[in-house]
């Protein structure tokens, strides 16, 4: 793999080091002069052409390794140093997650988001999705079929089966946002399980929900399927809310 040429590399300002690193790393990125694969320079030049200390640039690193932006490997030789990863790695999804536990979306931008970023997963999902893709999505709602199934499965097959349609439309960016959303709002889904006086009625009105998305998939009618998921996703918000109201947090 090629590495950046150190030539260009600026002392960092008065900002938080990481920030300045990441400025750097990124503006690289965006005009081309690194990819995916490629090695960071080697610490000792690195820091020296930034202006920092090595301890430093670990700081650095190690905060970009935890947003998944790099992998940093131990010791010397081709394998070793800092390298670009090319598959995104798990700090969005992380601060995401935290973000709405916090309260810093209300579920009415998490109702939002879903709306749209579904209902575009579905029609395209009627529009491209193979028959393998019909298989996997009706074998996960087997599954979910179990009269003894307990709520965590149930919940984890349920995103499951959301992530699934989202893989079928071949997007790859749409399937990792949505991987990133359903593993966020997990805890809101257990939460609102939780209070349910009988989860498992909710849960008989999903599966039959479930399967009449999967219906109109599989029948490539797009506008049918999109419709059922908008209609999927605000009952069962309205069900988990207070009063039917999807504004608070």
């Amino acid at each position: 793999m090629t590495a950046a040429a150190p030539d260009d590399w600026r002392p960092v300002q008065k900002m938080r080091t990481y920030e300045q690193v990441m400025a750097q790393i990124e503006e690289r990125i965006l005009d081309g002069r690194l990819k995916a694969g490629d090695h960071l320079p080697g610490e000792r030049e690195l820091a020296a052409t930034l202006g920092i200390s090595r301890p430093s640039l670990r700081e650095s690193l190690r905060v970009l390794e935890a947003l998944g932006l790099v992998d940093v490997r131990r010791g010397g030789g081709a394998e070793g140093g800092a390298k670009l990863l090319s598959t995104p790695g798990d700090g969005f999804v992380n601060l995401l997650k935290l973000q709405i536990a916090l309260a810093q979306f209300t579920w009415q931008d998490v109702l939002e988001t879903r709306l749209a970023l579904e209902s575009w997963s579905v029609e395209e999902a009627a529009r491209r999705s193979t028959d393998e893709d019909h298989r996997e999505l009706a074998g996960i709602l087997d599954q979910m079929d179990d009269p003894d199934i307990a709520t965590s499965e149930f919940n984890r097959l349920d995103a499951a089966f959301h992530m699934r349609i989202a893989e079928s439309t071949g997007n790859a960016l749409t399937a990792h946002f949505m991987g990133s959303i359903r593993t966020a709002i997990h805890r809101q889904m257990v939460e609102m399980y939780a209070e349910l006086d009988d989860w498992r009625t909710t849960a008989n009105a999903v599966r039959h929900e479930h399967r009449t998305i999967l219906d109109s998939i599989v029948a490539k009618d797009s506008t049918r399927a999109v419709r059922d998921v908008r209609a999927h996703i605000t009952d069962f918000y309205k069900i988990g809310t207070p009063d039917g109201d999807t504004t608070g947090t």
